[in-house]
């Protein structure tokens, strides 16, 4: 499978079932606990795209489970990073950096000049930056 062919069939409800495979703890889900987790009317659908997926060569189908075999990274999925059960948008690191650089800066302001008031201007919007692509990732997450 390549990427574009991943990409392609990465999409809606597979996509989901995906995702929620990426961030369960072992990589390893049934039929039922997918159904559940994502809301699905009947474990038939959950089934549908767990079997795409083992089509695709990513999940692998155990003693009535699915393992996670393979880590694509298509789509949104490029944006995201994974820490342990946690998928976060890859801007969220910047983010938390730019903050930290604000409130450390705003401790040690003491005098206004043209530098301070440069340097506040270029935090604060870089700050603003950061935390806004990083909710709109979030947003737009599966």
């Amino acid at each position: 499978m390549n990427q574009d062919e991943a990409a392609e069939l990465l999409k809606g409800n597979t996509l989901r079932v995906y995702w929620t495979l990426l961030k369960s703890d072992n990589g390893v889900m049934g039929v039922r606990e997918i159904q559940r987790a994502l809301k699905f009317s009947s474990p038939t659908l959950a089934a549908y795209h767990l079997k795409k997926l083992e089509e695709l060569g990513l999940v692998k189908s155990e003693h009535g489970d699915y393992r996670l075999v393979k880590e694509v990274k298509v789509g949104i999925l490029k944006d995201f990073m994974k820490f342990g059960t946690l998928m976060l948008p890859r801007y969220t690191l910047y983010a938390a950096m730019f903050t930290t650089l604000l409130a450390l800066y705003l401790f040690q302001f003491r005098e206004i000049s043209f530098y301070s008031l440069s340097g506040l201007i270029f935090v604060l919007l870089s700050t603003a930056i950061f935390w806004y692509e990083t909710l709109r990732l979030w947003r737009m997450k599966p």
